[in-house]
């Protein structure tokens, strides 16, 4: 893991997304791929993505006339970071606080509930 992860904005996350799905890309690709699921202006899109290189989320290539974005960190690696991230913040680092506060406020089913038990018995192995 990275020694530095970059905090991102939730606009940010969104293109990221974008990032590590199409891997090596250009903003014209980025702009068309969140076309139809966001409002953003092409420059606002941009803007978004000159952050994440400034952050060190993204790296920019030269290729002839238009820059190449490859991200620098995965999406599980970022997941990891912004999970104990929170957890720190909202539960004082108490995992065992989420989940207990997780389960009392959601409706799981019986299937659901059998995932989790499943889980919990693969971690305790």
């Amino acid at each position: 893991m990275k020694s530095y992860i970059p905090k991102l904005s939730d606009a940010e996350w969104i293109v990221m997304k974008i990032i590590w799905e199409k891997s090596n890309t250009t903003s014209p690709e980025i702009i068309e791929a969140l076309r139809t699921s966001t409002t953003w202006s092409s420059k606002t899109i941009r803007t978004l993505i000159d952050r994440l290189v400034k952050k060190g989320a993204v790296k920019v290539t030269k290729t002839h006339s238009l820059n190449e974005y490859t991200p620098l960190m995965s999406q599980n690696e970022l997941q990891r970071f912004e999970t104990q991230s929170f957890i720190k913040k909202i539960y004082d680092g108490s995992i065992k606080l989420l989940v207990a506060n997780f389960l009392q406020e959601e409706n799981l089913t019986d299937k659901e509930i059998d995932e989790l038990k499943n889980i919990l018995n693969q971690k305790s192995k």
